[in-house]
């Protein structure tokens, strides 16, 4: 699959834990999809799939599902991009 990176973002909370998400499209559909990441320490990341706007197709949904779970190279591509924007200050 394709991505096009389209925002992102990474924080601490007020207790060290990193909070972040990724807005992205997939070539080919219709609607674009926002990734959360929350992680207590940065190493075991929780994620959550959503439309970023509105909702598209659920057989594309599906298939972004899929490979967020199943492509490591394509999840950290995602997380990379929330984690480049962390403060350096954090």
């Amino acid at each position: 699959m394709k991505l096009n990176i389209v925002q992102a973002d990474m924080h601490k909370d007020e207790e060290g834990a990193f909070l972040g998400k990724t807005i992205f499209e997939v070539e080919g559909h219709k609607a674009a999809y926002e990734i959360t990441f929350f992680s207590k320490k940065g190493k075991e990341w929780d994620y959550s799939l959503n439309y970023a706007h509105e909702s598209g197709l659920e057989a594309e949904f599906v298939k972004v599902d899929e490979m967020v779970e199943q492509d490591d190279d394509q999840f950290d591509e995602l997380l990379d991009a929330a984690m480049s924007k962390l403060p350096e200050s954090e």
